[in-house]
């Protein structure tokens, strides 16, 4: 079986962003993004969703996080858009519910060339440490726009914001997992009644 792998590279005046993704990976995260937070976030997404994910990234970090975490989000979507081709023979559509402790996240996507995000997570304090955890919703703003992903996250409950964002980030990985996966009952063919996605 050939790997689906995707490789994209961004820079603007703001950051410079480099990602690898490797659909079929083993669930290895390499990173060096200045952002220990995130970094976190995205091992449960390499881990849960069984990809290889190599993400070099440089911002304007004495501003805020803000523009190197939407970048990061923008550039990991045009790289699995890549690695997924004409997404033939893939499930397309995938969904997690993940608990940690008293919080629990459901997680749906769509792999259907039409971007998309609904996003319901409240979060208590708003920060875990230095991270501002808004900018969340920024990634995966920008991760849709360019995966052309349709994706609903809803955080059902929880009360520590660190439980939280680790549910979001690890149902994400396992319903990209999901999405992704090849589908023996229909190889070769467009999971789409319209011919393409």
């Amino acid at each position: 079986m050939t790997q689906r792998t995707g490789e994209q590279h961004r820079k603007t005046q703001e950051t410079e962003i480099h990602v690898r993704i490797n659909l079929d990976g083993t669930g290895t995260l390499q990173s060096d993004i200045g952002l220990p937070f995130l970094d976190h976030m995205l091992d449960q997404v390499a881990r849960h969703g069984l990809v290889d994910i190599e993400i070099q990234a440089r911002g304007d970090l004495h501003i805020d996080a803000h523009h190197t975490v939407e970048d990061i989000g923008i550039t990991l979507g045009q790289a699995l858009n890549q690695a997924l081709g004409s997404k033939k023979g893939i499930y397309r559509y995938g969904h997690a519910y993940v608990p940690l402790d008293e919080a629990l996240s459901r997680v749906v996507i769509d792999f259907s060339g039409r971007p998309g995000l609904t996003y319901q997570v409240d979060f208590v304090r708003g920060r875990v440490g230095e991270f501002d955890l808004d900018l969340i919703h920024e990634f995966f703003a920008g991760f849709v726009n360019h995966a052309q992903a349709t994706l609903h996250i809803d955080c059902l409950r929880g009360r520590n914001d660190h439980h939280i964002a680790e549910t979001v980030f690890k149902a994400f990985g396992r319903a990209l997992r999901m999405a992704v996966a090849e589908d023996t009952r229909q190889a070769g063919i467009v999971p789409s009644t319209k011919g393409s996605l």
